[in-house]
């Protein structure tokens, strides 16, 4: 299996920020290649499909993204030297999503050759970290390469590769971004005159912030709401006629960004914009055969209060990959060999319960 880990050193060395994953992609295709698998680089995605693939069969799909954030100026070291501990792989991107690829790639070869009672897909995409428009949002998209009668089957679920501990997360946070404006009219600050559009906005950011939604997700409790920005005026003197600020907010499985988005435009004067209605709450539902196979072989279930391409996804799907998420985005981001190497086990392990429940 070291010679996975190896892959990923390659990989660190490749820089691959979002928007720029053209080596990243080429090398993983030449990994792949080197395996003996065929692949298809669509759009910047390299996606496969096992060799005895059957369009009569539902699909399983492991699902990582090669893309990463900028490196910081905090890395002691170059953020692409993998270095050469035996045992670690240091790196930008080694542990969010470096290791969930390689692993990844490594449970599809075991399978690949295998005549399965499901499809079992590879997709290594990329945009994850700014969900931009080629990624997974147009792979899983009405007008993507997935589905009857096209290219590839549209999977009917999904395991995200996302750096977890390798314990399941079967339920995920969102993400609502909202630009809050309130207008008012200009005017001296000596006049008395005008009306402030500051205040009309910090009367709004106290609603919001007072505001509590009544449906609570049994497995993420409230929907999180914080205000994260503020600005107006431009001399001290000018009572502001504009006032913009921005809201976070972190909706559960009980709220569609649009519900969201809704109720509080009621309880608001100032006029509330989403950045995007796409990032839903996702949860893996009870009966899903995935969810039995996690338990079956005694992994771990937690809600992740981190946003992924799961929110993208509307297959059942669980999120699940080596690495510890409080590593991703900071300087000397690494990796530990052992945890790429249980993760192989244990996605081999998965696939084969899966399947095999499928046929029960």
């Amino acid at each position: 299996m070291s010679c996975y880990a190896d892959m990923l050193r390659v990989l660190v060395a490749t820089p691959s920020v979002s928007f720029k994953e053209e080596a990243a992609a080429a090398f993983l295709g030449k990994a792949l290649d080197g395996l003996g698998i065929k692949y298809s680089n669509l759009r910047g995605n390299i996606v496969a499909i096992n060799a005895k693939s059957n369009p009569s069969k539902p699909t399983l799909a492991l699902d990582a993204h090669i893309d990463t954030v900028p490196a910081n100026e905090g890395y002691t070291r170059s953020p692409f030297d993998s270095g050469e501990d035996p045992e670690i792989v240091y790196g930008l991107g080694s542990n969010d999503d470096g290791g969930s690829v390689v692993a990844m790639i490594a449970a599809f070869k075991e399978f690949y050759e295998d005549d399965l009672p499901i499809n079992l897909m590879l997709v290594l995409n990329r945009e994850e970290e700014v969900s931009g428009p080629d990624g997974d949002r147009w792979l899983y998209g009405p007008d993507g390469p997935f589905g009857p009668w096209k290219e590839f089957p549209m999977p009917d679920w999904v395991i995200v590769g996302e750096p977890t501990g390798m314990k399941a997360a079967i339920s995920e946070r969102g993400l609502l971004v909202l630009d809050g404006l309130a207008e008012g009219i200009s005017a001296h600050a000596a006049s008395g005159e005008g009306e402030n559009a500051l205040l009309k906005a910090l009367d709004d950011i106290s609603v919001l912030r007072s505001h509590k939604f009544t449906r609570i997700s049994p497995t993420m409790g409230e929907v999180k709401l914080n205000v994260t920005q503020i600005e107006s005026g431009n001399a001290h003197n000018v009572i502001p006629d504009k006032c913009s600020f921005v809201v976070d907010i972190r909706p559960t499985e009980q709220y569609s960004c649009e519900e969201i988005l809704s109720e509080l435009q009621g309880i608001c004067k100032s006029k509330l914009s989403a950045r995007s209605l796409d990032h839903n709450s996702s949860a893996t539902p009870e009966a899903s055969p995935l969810l039995k196979a996690v338990k079956a072989l005694g992994i771990g279930t937690y809600s992740s209060p981190a946003t992924s391409n799961w929110t993208l996804l509307r297959q059942d799907a669980i999120k699940l990959g080596p690495g510890d998420s409080s590593r991703s985005h900071k300087a000397d981001e690494f990796i530990l060999v052992s945890e790429i190497e249980e993760a192989i086990d244990i996605y081999i392990g998965l696939i084969r319960t899966f399947y095999g429940n499928t046929l029960e």
